[in-house]
């Protein structure tokens, strides 16, 4: 079956990734839906306790990253490689679930800072998914063979992509620069591109242009009020809403 799927569906040697990817993706979504059933105090689930301690789903996940990554490495070919890709997709999906919590240091699963563990999710499995459809890191993919022999082409390469890229990161765009990793045109885009306010090169290159601020600013507001809402819509969907934040003490009617 591996076989037949690296010949017929995927490029040679991808089969551990893809299935590592699957079973990311599977792991998030049977997490989430388990964890969305517990919180409603539906079905037979609960939260898992030892000896009073609430014990995370982050911390089987550590343990199975930890096994997939070391077998996958001592392992490279057979059965073998594909049953630690596994591992460690199952592993990552389980740590990615919650990475607000290993971010803040705090159990904020269903609070606003907990969105991040699903923006996490949703760009890790797109970029692994670009990697399977044949993109490699900072535009290598697209040079001839005749360029890659050459290792000064492939460095310049590399380094001007990964310039572009971080171009990007400095102006504010984060989503921008990870995958202008793979994708070079993305990150060159973003580094045209006015920079976000309060972003680094805002304030290094904004402080004395007046009229650049105002237009960062603008562009900002015209972005965000065009796409916050229908991603916070879509983090909702894929993850579950967060709970209400209560309203600030001088807002608070008596």
């Amino acid at each position: 079956m591996g076989h037949w799927l690296q010949r017929n569906i995927i490029e040679p040697g991808k089969l551990p990734l893809l299935l590592a990817l699957t079973a990311f993706v599977l792991t998030f979504v049977v997490t989430r839906t388990i964890t969305r059933l517990i919180r409603a105090g539906r079905g037979p689930f609960g939260n898992f306790r030892a000896g009073g301690v609430h014990i995370h789903h982050v911390v089987p996940g550590v343990v199975l990253t930890v096994l997939g990554g070391f077998g996958a490495l001592a392992g490279r070919h057979g059965v073998g490689s594909g049953v630690f890709a596994v591992v460690f997709g199952v592993g990552a999906g389980l740590v990615l679930d919650e990475f607000a919590l290993i971010l803040h240091l705090a159990d904020v699963y269903w609070s606003e800072q907990g969105r991040q563990s699903v923006e996490v999710v949703v760009l890790t499995a797109a970029l692994v998914g670009l990697v399977l459809a044949g993109f490699a890191p900072f535009g290598v993919n697209d040079l001839s063979s005749d360029e890659l022999s050459n290792r000064g082409t492939v460095i310049v390469s590399v380094v001007v992509n990964f310039l572009f890229s971080l171009l990007a990161l400095s102006k504010g765009k984060a989503r921008t620069a990870i995958f202008g990793v793979i994708v070079p045109l993305v990150a060159v885009v973003g580094a045209i591109r006015l920079a976000r306010p309060g972003s680094p090169w805002a304030r290094r290159f904004y402080r004395r242009r007046p009229r650049a601020r105002a237009r960062a600013g603008l562009r900002a507001y015209r972005h965000d009020r065009r796409w916050a809402a229908l991603g916070r819509r879509l983090q909702d969907w894929i993850g579950g809403s967060p709970d209400p934040q209560p309203s600030p003490p001088h807002e608070r009617r008596p």
